[in-house]
């Protein structure tokens, strides 16, 4: 039997880019729903939350049989509203949780079980996250597309929006890393990250990964080969809806 874990889904309404990105349904299907899906087809995972904190994706949830959470709406980040849904849960259900983009409809099964097979393996391991080789030399640039760089044990060193590493010399065969905004958390430690004060590198960036690091927490990192493209404006939808319908 594979090792388990449970996954939450922060999905809000609210977005500056893509208002609503939850319930768009243009493929049939609402985009939370995909996600959800996607979820379950990991056989790692035994139960699949939605986290929300607008009525309208809770009744779209329940309308395709999902699992569903009312939260805050003053949650700062998914993270603290997923850490809201697991104090409320079992200890014994949730040792491990998955943390799912609610806009990543492509999310490919496998690398969850990855993800939670390493977290398995080390239960010294406070938190795990994945990344994979960059393809595109335009994504290396693209301060929209967060890099990280490892050390020689598999664990983060820094996450960034700039380039990193930066190849001075061009005397290195280093390939940059893209980070996929998946993470598994130890139960324990994500309730504690969440009264962990922010810190000036998280500030600045504006990655929330980098609170754990900069107070000392390792973070592993699996490399997956793998491109599930999130969805962040209309025209990334726009091209979801293409690659699932077959439609210009």
């Amino acid at each position: 039997m594979p090792p388990s874990a449970i996954a939450v889904i922060p999905a809000r309404y609210a977005s500056s880019r893509f208002p609503g990105k939850p319930l768009a349904n243009r493929t049939g299907k609402y985009l939370i729903q995909h996600v959800v899906e996607r979820v379950k087809k990991a056989r790692s995972i035994s139960r699949c939350i939605v986290a929300t904190d607008h009525s309208r994706i809770f009744d779209a949830v329940k309308s395709f049989g999902g699992q569903v959470a009312m939260t805050r709406f003053d949650h700062p980040n998914g993270t603290s509203r997923i850490a809201e849904v697991v104090s409320n849960l079992s200890p014994d259900e949730s040792q491990i949780v998955v943390n799912v983009q609610g806009d990543e409809p492509e999310i490919e099964p496998h690398v969850i079980d990855l993800l939670v097979q390493t977290m398995h393996d080390d239960a010294q391991l406070p938190m795990a996250t994945v990344a994979s080789p960059i393809l595109n030399p335009l994504d290396a640039e693209n301060p929209n597309i967060v890099k990280v760089v490892l050390g020689a044990t598999g664990r983060a060193l820094y996450f960034s929006r700039s380039l990193i590493p930066f190849d001075r010399d061009r005397t290195e065969p280093i390939s940059p890393l893209k980070h996929l905004g998946l993470y598994a958390y130890r139960r324990d430690f994500l309730l504690k990250y969440i009264t962990l004060p922010a810190t000036p590198l998280e500030r600045a960036e504006q990655l929330e990964q980098l609170r754990a690091l900069e107070h000392g927490y390792a973070i592993a990192v699996i490399r997956a080969e793998s491109d599930h493209p999130g969805i962040d404006t209309p025209e990334q939808y726009e091209a979801f809806v293409r690659r699932v319908t077959g439609k210009a």
